[in-house]
């Protein structure tokens, strides 16, 4: 057992350093690029129509309000559920392992590859809306699943491919649900709230390499979750559209008050970042010199793994929106980015530099701190007691969202594996491994689930890519009608019966 554990390991790391140190992340960051030079850097070029049309339209009644066709969800509630699957641990200790890594430098190449990831997730989200179907239950469902099964599959002598791409897309998500998205969120979970909030009489009761504290935790999470997973998407977007907004104000205002607290050292932090990024800064540790691919590779990587944008899992939740244009609701994946990164990472790193965990000249650790534990240590040193707390608690919300957004990632990655009927045998079982992920010990299930995450990335570059060309094309025909005016036919689906509808 310990000869095939150990095999596993070392075939888990070959494929684990191909994608995202290697040709996977080239891609990734590739196609970002590739996708903003088609659309004349639209990110930057149309900044103002798409925060106008995203957030600047949020009160508006057909964005906010639930709607009442069968089997969709408000544009709001899907960038909400996105974002509640997104916006998680990796926002925080991410930004942690980045730096202690890579240097503050680290955090620019975050931007740079959120900058190009906003196109990415425009694109892939056009497609998801493009070449979504409807179910037996008439529920909207769509994802890059749908877009390489319909819309490659479609291209003369791909047909094959594009299903043999769909399945793997969806075996990887799947298997990525109960890791990424479920286990390893439980755990990160159950051990910050346990150290937090002591409960003496039920952590002296030991449970294998945990106690009974970190066990009841784990159950309390499933009852929760349950109530939310088998209500289905209506249920699961009602309350991320509740958890989502308030738990990324709660954090986004400790944070300020931190970063506020020290603000002699805000414009240090900044000149810190772009130093390192160009490889200026020359130690990290106080002893081994940082190389600027490293610098790059880690912000590359932690800033990709925090938004997900490319990795085709956002795209089946920005299907079910009730938004009929493909390309208002790709504006979403747009703004879901920016958020995510250049918002919450920014100001998680902000808090790390200004809190003097790190030295400004050289990059240095100042601190013992792991990189999970560097954002707790300076909410503590500012907070004192209450800095733990405001962790625990950001860390609750902020995890048990993602396994709202990734439950139904996995429905949905199920249900197009094995049917409609049959995804109340994935939520049970889902539902049901959440305890589990309080009390064991997850390390080979990170990494394992790591990869998986990035496994799906590479089938769904390939449909983005090889669909690039049907991107422009919607999204000239979208421009066109909202922004020049013109009398033309909007071309909202791959089905052309569904445009006239």
């Amino acid at each position: 057992m310990s000869a095939f554990l150990d095999g596993l390991t070392e075939l888990n790391l070959i494929v684990y350093t191909f994608i995202w140190e290697r040709a996977g992340l080239v891609l990734l960051i590739g196609t970002g690029i590739f996708i903003t030079l088609l659309t004349k850097g639209f990110q930057i070029t149309h900044f103002r129509f798409w925060m106008k049309k995203t957030i600047g339209s949020i009160f508006q009644k057909d964005v906010y309000r639930h709607t009442k066709e069968k089997g969709a969800i408000s544009p709001f509630q899907a960038m909400c559920t996105s974002l509640a699957a997104t916006v998680g641990v990796g926002n925080i200790a991410g930004v942690g392992t980045a730096i202690v890594f890579g240097g503050p430098g680290a955090v620019f190449w975050m931007w740079i590859a959120a900058l190009f990831g906003m196109m990415t997730s425009f694109a892939e989200n056009v497609l998801a809306v493009y070449y979504r179907s409807t179910n037996e239950k008439g529920e909207f469902v769509g994802g890059a699943m749908y877009y390489l099964r319909d819309g490659l599959g479609g291209k003369p002598g791909l047909k094959k491919i594009g299903k043999a791409l769909a399945v793997l897309f969806s075996v990887c998500c799947l298997l990525a649900s109960f890791g990424i998205g479920n286990m390893s969120q439980i755990n990160t979970i159950a051990v910050n709230f346990s150290d937090a909030f002591h409960c003496p009489p039920l952590e002296k009761i030991p449970l294998g390499s945990s106690n009974l504290y970190m066990l009841v935790i784990g159950l309390a999470l499933m009852l929760l979750a349950a109530l939310v997973i088998l209500g289905g998407i209506q249920r699961i977007s009602s309350v991320t559209e509740k958890i989502v907004p308030f738990m990324v104000l709660f954090y986004l205002l400790g944070s300020g008050v931190i970063v506020a607290l020290h603000y002699q050292n805000i414009v240090p932090a900044f000149a810190s970042i772009f130093k390192g990024a160009f490889g200026v800064q020359a130690a990290v540790g106080g002893a081994v010199g940082l190389s600027v691919r490293m610098v790059v590779t880690w912000g590359f990587k932690r800033g990709v793994f925090s938004n997900e944008a490319g990795l085709g899992s956002t795209t089946i939740i920005n299907a079910a929106s009730s938004n009929k244009e493909p390309v208002a609701q790709g504006l979403w994946g747009i703004f879901e980015v920016f958020v995510d990164t250049i918002v919450v990472c920014s100001l998680t790193a902000l808090v790390i530099l200004t809190s003097g965990l790190v030295d400004f000249s050289t990059g240095e650790m100042l601190t013992d701190s792991s990189s999970t534990t560097l954002v707790s240590e300076a909410f503590s040193q500012s907070f004192g007691s209450f800095g733990g707390s405001f962790m625990a608690i950001s860390i609750l919300l902020f995890a048990f969202s993602t396994v709202l957004g990734w439950s139904y990632y996995g429905t949905k990655a199920w249900e197009f594996l094995f049917g409609t009927k049959s995804t109340k045998i994935y939520k049970i079982v889902f539902i049901l491994v959440i305890a589990s992920g309080a009390v064991l010990s997850l390390e080979q299930v990170w990494s394992i689930s790591d990869t998986f995450n990035g496994m799906m990335m590479l089938p769904n570059l390939v449909g983005v890519l090889l669909l690039s060309g049907q991107v422009l094309k919607i999204t000239k025909n979208y421009l066109n009608r909202e922004i020049k005016g013109m009398q033309i036919e909007a071309d909202l689906s791959y089905n052309a019966e569904k445009n006239k509808k």
